[in-house]
């Protein structure tokens, strides 16, 4: 890398106030972009003492044409970083409450949050907009993560499903095979197996019971996402019964919903305090096989009710024989906050307790529905 070149990317990182420093004459191009940064990064020095001030201002037009220059001259990821950066440093959720402006926003997870938790202010006229940036994020989610979720978990269906004992049309005749290699008899030339593997003859009737029980206060926003995504995913498989549950100190059943995540979605209402115990109480009630059912919590684990109700009930589900699972967070977004002290007491009682990423999920709930020992499995497959 030439010298010049070099001092053409510093330029470009420090902004304009490295003009004298670097000596360096951006090109025409260089100065959109430099300009696009400057509106979001970049603000007037005031007298000493004063508050920068931030440099979109309140122009809708002026906005508009930002957004346009944004998705002009940086990637998508880019893009999505800076719209964030926009709503968090300027405060500009005006973007978002006009539909022409919305329109112009690339669409994200976190796009999708922000625009649950602004639901309930949003005016009627950009209602409709809204939903169908959530759509577009949830269709591209969908695209990445469902094909994979009822493979897997069919996959797991099928070897709970599997016996010792098959009729001939149900052997599985790959497996019998490796199974008994060792019975392979040089005067027959054949195998002799001692034993056949095949599939139990099942019919539609529902094999497991699934409920997912999500913590909907605002530091859950993208793992409400995620959730209310795989809740419509389990939902549409007839193997299972899936039940939805979203919470804050109140509790939201939206199994109703399942058939659409965007309702299920704009069903949910970020913020809020948090009862997990009241939640828990109700998915209690929805649990009619025990030994038959995964129930899912998703939660940060921050309780704002009762903590020795909550642990004491947690106690009762898994002495119940419900295999019970504590996901931190079902996010891309690293590290979650939690509550560590009420995590281990989770973790004491039996119930598997960590953060997992939505692309892990669907290989959580196989092994959830195999029953495997999903404290290994997370061991295993999930960073310390």
């Amino acid at each position: 890398m030439s010298d010049d070149e070099r001092m053409r990317r510093w330029r470009m990182v420090l902004g304009s106030e490295a003009d004298p420093e670097t000596g360096t004459t951006l090109s025409a191009a260089d100065r959109s972009v430099d300009a696009a940064l400057a509106a979001l990064y970049d603000a007037e020095r005031g007298e000493p003492g004063t508050k920068r001030s931030a440099g979109l201002g309140s122009s809708a037009p002026r906005v508009a044409r930002w957004l346009g220059d944004i998705r002009t001259y940086f990637p998508s990821t880019v893009v999505q970083v800076m719209q964030r950066d926009a709503v968090e440093r300027l405060g500009i959720t005006r973007m978002l409450m006009e539909p022409e402006l919305l329109n112009a926003v690339e669409p994200d997870v976190h796009l999708v949050s922000t625009l649950l938790a602004l639901n309930e202010v949003m005016p009627e006229e950009t209602k409709q907009t809204a939903r169908d940036v959530v759509r577009r994020v949830v269709v591209e989610l969908e695209e990445r993560l469902a094909e994979r979720t009822r493979a897997a978990v069919t996959g797991a269906l099928d070897r709970a499903g599997r016996t010792a004992r098959p009729r001939h049309s149900d052997i599985d005749w790959d497996r019998t095979i490796r199974a008994n290699l060792k019975h392979f008899s040089p005067s027959l030339g054949t195998i002799v197996p001692d034993r056949l593997v095949g599939y139990a003859r099942r019919n539609h009737s529902v094999q497991r019971d699934v409920v997912l029980a999500i913590d909907q206060s605002g530091s859950m926003a993208e793992s409400v996402v995620y959730a209310s995504l795989f809740g419509a995913v389990l939902g549409s498989m007839r193997a299972l019964r899936t039940s939805l549950v979203v919470f804050d100190t109140a509790v939201v059943d939206l199994t109703e919903e399942l058939d659409d995540p965007v309702d299920v979605l704009f069903g949910t209402q970020l913020g809020g305090g948090t009862d997990i115990n009241r939640a828990l109480a109700y998915c209690e009630g929805l649990v009619s096989r025990p030994a038959e059912t995964v129930m899912v919590l998703v939660s940060d684990l921050y309780e704002g009710g009762s903590r020795e109700e909550l642990l004491r009930r947690a106690r009762s589900l898994v002495d119940s024989g419900v295999q019970l699972i504590a996901l931190l967070a079902l996010a891309d977004s690293g590290t979650p906050s939690y509550d560590a002290d009420n995590a281990a007491a989770f973790a004491e009682l039996g119930i598997p307790t960590f953060a997992c990423t939505p692309d892990l999920f669907p290989d959580l709930m196989a092994a959830a529905i195999r029953r495997d020992d999903i404290a290994g499995w997370a061991a295993t497959n999930l960073e310390s």
